[in-house]
Formats: C-alpha cells, structure tokens, sequence
C-alpha cells in the first residue's frame, strides 16, 4: 500500500483535477445579480444556471465513468478539460438567458469527465482507511477553491464584467489539461469489461448505495447553502459583492480545520460512526436554524451555516471512501454513479427549495433538516461487508 506521505504532488493534481467543480460555481456566486441585469431576467433564473450545472456535470459523469475505464484516466481528464474550457469561451459569447443555460449545461457536461477520474485514481492507488485519508488530504487542498473563487470572481466583477470569469474559467481548465498532460501517469490497467455489467455491479452492492446516498444527500444541504447565499449575504443581510467572498469563505475555513480533524479521528473511530456523529450535529444545526429563523442576525447565522457545511468534512471523504472500496476493476464506473447521485440529488433538491418562495431562513433551515435526516436513517444501519 502507498502511503499519502510521498504523494504531495499527485494530492494536489487530484484536488485542482476535482476543483473543476467548486470553481466554475464559486468564482460565478457573487455575479449572479450582475448577470441577471444584464439578460434582464430575474435573480431565480440565473439562480437556476446552479442547478443546470449540477445536472450537466451529473449527465457528463455517466459518459466519464465509461471513458475513463475505456480508454484511461489521463486521456479522458484532457478530454474533459478542453470541452470544459471551449464551452466556458462560448458562454463569453451568449446573448440570451436560454444561450447561457445550453453553454452552461455543456461546459458541466465536459466538468463530469474530468471529476471522475480524480476518485478513480485514488481507488486505483489506494484502500482502507488509507482512501479515506487520501480523500480528505484532497478535501483539504480542494478547499482552497472555495475559500478562493468568490474572491476571484469578487476580484473580476469589480473591475470587468461578468464575462470575464468564463474568461478565468477557460484559462484555468487549459493549463490543468498542460499540467495533466505532462505530469499525470496513467494508473489504470485496461480489463475488458461489459459497461452495462459493470453499472450493475455498482448499483446492486447495497452498502455501496448506502454510502452513495448518504453523500449525495449530505452535498444536496450543503449546496442547498452555497445557492442561497448570495439571498442570504447579499440580499438580506446586505453585504456588497466585494465584502461578500469573506462571509462566504468562512465557511470553507470552518471547513478545511474540520478535514484535519477528521483525519486525525479516523486514528481512533472507525468512518461510519464519524459519518453518524456528522449528520447528528447538522440535524441539529438546521433545526436551530429553522426554529429561530425570524430573529437570527448575521452573527448566528455565520455559525449555524458554517457548522452544518464543515459536517461535510467528516462525510464526503469517508463516504467516499466506504463506497469506492468495494470496486477494483470498475473504479471509474463506481466514481460516475457516486457523482450522478451526488450532483444529481443536489441539482434536483436544490431547484426544489429554490422553487419556495423565501423571505426568511425558516424554509431553508427545515429543508436541510430533513435531508441530513433522510441521510442519517440511510446510513443508520450501514455495516462494512
């Protein structure tokens, strides 16, 4: 078994590989009002392009999982990359709202390509509790992207118009296809294989499932947060754009010490019982959230929001882990079916509460309650083999 210690690079190339995500949503956060006044559209249909992302990046998964265990996981990421980088130039481009969702379901599609394969590497290499660290040490790095894209997006917004980020977004996805190209060694081994056959290895192991849903739903709450908060921040607490990536990535900073504990629990507990601990401390989180919505002021609500979103320290690695173990020869199947529930899940729940008229927090605090709940009585009974 390779230990995490002599992989400092290949950690890093992993977590800008799976940033792909967190960044082409993140850095767009803080210029949602500013597109919507540009297409002339209300804030609720630029709000939508979130989960026409999410649903995107799902779809792209499914084709990614079968590329990656076709043709390798070097291959497919540069794939990936370059269709991420030309649809993020032609959302430059667009005119329309209806322009901006189609290029930004296609920039999401080619985003699921690359994602997958990061999972899919760590699972070649990796097993145990020895993934679950390796998954974490990812977490750790990734974090970075969000605690750096809303500034960065915040940065472009100040000075040139929203356009500029797909700008940033098409530079960023074409010097990691570079980075990829010149640095990633192939760690999958070709096995011929029945794709249909292997979708249903993965989606008939039980604990697996599990494990998926659990982490779908846990990042459904957690994205259900990061799409309101610019309502949350912005619009009524009253925070500027530029002030705003600082609100937002506390969260992230809650976040990354809570991945750093995470890793040293994992020494002592075994990753189900942290998971069930986790989601016990959102429940209660959300539910004070929702009972006290009406007089909470920023201060508070920082604090509840950034407990619930640091849980997920404790349940995306070790989930992921549980999930992954299970498949050797299929690890880029296993990846796109753990991506398509999990942004799937968070594209479809997050377009429902974003479908409630809101005014106040109550109706954000009591739909992450009952997620994190759904996900609790899920993973309540999981046992490993």
């Amino acid at each position: 078994m390779r230990k995490s210690i002599n992989h400092i690079y290949l950690i890093i190339l992993l977590a800008v590989l799976s940033s792909v995500a967190p960044i082409a949503i993140d850095t767009y956060i803080p210029s949602i009002p500013n597109i919507a006044k540009d297409f002339h559209v209300n804030i609720e249909k630029i709000e939508l392009t979130l989960s026409i992302f999410l649903i995107g990046f799902s779809i792209g998964q499914i084709f990614g999982g079968t590329v990656s265990d076709r043709i390798g996981r070097r291959k497919s990421s540069i794939i990936g990359l370059l269709g991420f980088g030309f649809f993020s130039f032609l959302i430059i481009l667009s005119t329309s709202i209806y322009q901006l969702w189609i290029f930004r379901f296609l920039e999401a599609f080619f985003g699921g390509f690359v994602v997958v394969n990061a999972n899919a590497i760590v699972r070649d290499m990796f097993h145990g509790k020895e993934a679950a660290k390796i998954f974490s040490l990812i977490g750790t790095v990734r974090s970075i992207a969000p605690l750096a894209a809303p500034a960065i997006g915040s940065f472009i917004i100040h000075f040139y118009s929203w356009r500029y980020v797909f700008i940033f977004l098409c530079v960023y996805s074409l010097i990691t296809a570079f980075m990829v190209f010149r640095d990633l060694k192939e760690t999958f081994t070709y096995t011929k294989q029945n794709i249909i056959e292997s979708y249903k290895i993965v989606l008939k192991n039980k604990m697996a499932r599990k494990a998926m849903l659990t982490l779908a739903l846990g990042f459904s709450g957690f994205f259900v947060l990061i799409s309101k908060s610019s309502f949350i921040y912005i619009e009524q607490f009253h925070i500027s754009t530029d002030l705003f990536p600082f609100f937002f990535g506390f969260n992230f900073i809650v976040l990354v010490s809570m991945i750093r504990v995470n890793i040293y629990m994992l020494k002592y507990f075994n990753a189900i019982t942290i998971i069930k601990t986790a989601i016990l401390i959102q429940i209660l989180a959300a539910i004070i959230f929702a009972i006290f919505a009406d007089n909470l002021s920023l201060i508070p609500v920082m604090i509840l929001i950034a407990t619930y979103m640091s849980m997920m320290a404790f349940v995306f690695g070790n989930c992921m882990a549980l999930a992954m173990e299970h498949f050797s020869k299929n690890a880029g199947v296993a990846s796109s079916v753990i991506g398509v529930f999990q942004f799937g899940f968070g594209a479809i729940i997050s377009s429902l509460v974003l479908m409630i008229p809101i005014n106040t927090f109550m109706p954000i605090g009591i739909s992450i309650a009952l997620i994190s709940s759904v996900a609790f009585f899920i993973i309540k009974n999981f046992k490993n083999k």
